[in-house]
């Protein structure tokens, strides 16, 4: 069985029993790691501001700290010039060598730079210093969709409906451009002020037109394809989505266990246990998202995301009206501004990004595709 590959900053394989024990689970990993016309014309409809002439962390009035990882932080920024509030994503140089994640993080930005979309946390500016690399991004105000899925413990179906459906746009964009994110969870989505998702953390994301073997990802969220190293592509980020949606409607992974080696076997075995308040098409859905044979699963087949969009569990869902944002979604957040910074957790205990060795030129000459 191979071994796959976690960034040291994701989160751990969550595996207890009970959803209360994955929850746990989850809070301490972050604890350790602190395309047709119609779409193309809807797509142009989402205009993001781009920030002019952003060079250095001196444009911006820092705030408090998002989220952190083994090497990296999120802080809360407003741009001086426009007092606009973003999420700046500082990454050290050092920490990125010494875990050879040079590749990852320049993809990362090229793809961020791509793409423009309603449900993904779009990227504004992006610069670079001796020490650190910087993504300006969005700031999110509405926090992290785990939070408030641990909080309620599991969604009801409409709520878990109207979130897939948005991931299922989400993807369906991505995929019309070739990126296969490869990293859907909770932990990588946000809500905004208007409670629609938000996918965020594209470190894994990758431009593949036919297959790749990179070995990596959150255990409970993998295809069976990447654990058994056959080569993947689209379909995994389908599989992932049938994942979320057991998740969400339980509050728990269908394949966990206390080890990632079970959850691995548990996956290739295949067998799905619901609980009992799962309706019938949600089950079919998931069951159809949830196939290891690829000329079976959902979204892999010839009509692409359109048969999950048709399938009875969405029926009834008008997807223009979701692509435009003017559905109520069913999580309003508490906020009282766009720069509130109340539904992410205190991270102010947390100390100073560290860089463990000074860079030479050599070493510099890496993150020369992060220059503008």
């Amino acid at each position: 069985m191979p071994v796959v590959h976690v960034r040291p900053d994701q989160g751990v394989p969550r595996g207890a029993r009970g959803r209360e024990a994955v929850a746990g689970a989850r809070a301490r990993a972050r604890q350790g790691r602190r395309g047709n016309r119609n779409k193309a014309k809807e797509e142009k409809q989402v205009k993001v501001p781009k920030l002019p002439n952003v060079t250095s962390l001196e444009d911006f009035e820092l705030g408090r700290i998002l989220g952190t990882g083994s090497f990296g932080r999120v802080l809360h920024c407003k741009h001086k010039a426009t007092g606009m509030h973003v999420a700046i994503k500082i990454l050290s140089k050092a920490q990125i060598l010494k875990t050879k994640q040079v590749n990852h993080i320049i993809a990362e930005k090229d793809i961020l730079k791509s793409v423009q979309n309603p449900f993904v946390v779009n990227l504004l500016a992006y610069f670079m210093d001796e020490l650190s690399l910087y993504l300006v991004m969005e700031f999110i105000v509405g926090g992290e969709f785990f939070t408030h899925l641990r909080l309620c413990g599991r969604f009801p179906e409409e709520t878990a409906r109207f979130y897939s459906a948005q991931i299922v746009l989400a993807f369906e964009y991505l995929h019309s451009m070739n990126v296969v994110y490869r990293d859907l969870k909770p932990e990588n989505l946000l809500i905004d002020g208007d409670g629609n998702v938000k996918i965020t953390d594209f470190g894994f994301a990758k431009v593949i037109e036919s297959r790749t073997y990179t070995l990596c990802g959150t255990p409970d969220y993998l295809a069976p394809e990447i654990i058994l190293n056959k080569g993947h592509g689209k379909p995994v980020d389908w599989w992932a989505l049938g994942v979320l949606i057991f998740e969400m409607l339980s509050g728990f992974p269908p394949f966990y266990d206390d080890d990632p080696m079970g959850t691995y076997q548990k996956i290739l075995h295949g067998k799905i246990d619901f609980p009992s308040h799962f309706s019938r098409s949600a089950r079919d859905l998931v069951k159809k998202l949830l196939q290891a044979d690829l000329t079976k699963r959902y979204g892999n087949l010839r009509s692409g995301a359109k048969d999950i969009k048709s399938h009875p569990w969405f029926a009834g869902l008008d997807w223009n009206a979701l692509q435009r944002k003017v559905i109520a979604a069913p999580i309003k957040p508490p906020v009282t501004g766009t720069g509130d910074t109340s539904q992410y957790d205190d991270y102010s205990d947390v100390g100073p990004l560290v860089h463990d060795f000074d860079l030479t030129e050599e070493d510099q000459q890496n993150f020369k595709p992060f220059g503008l």
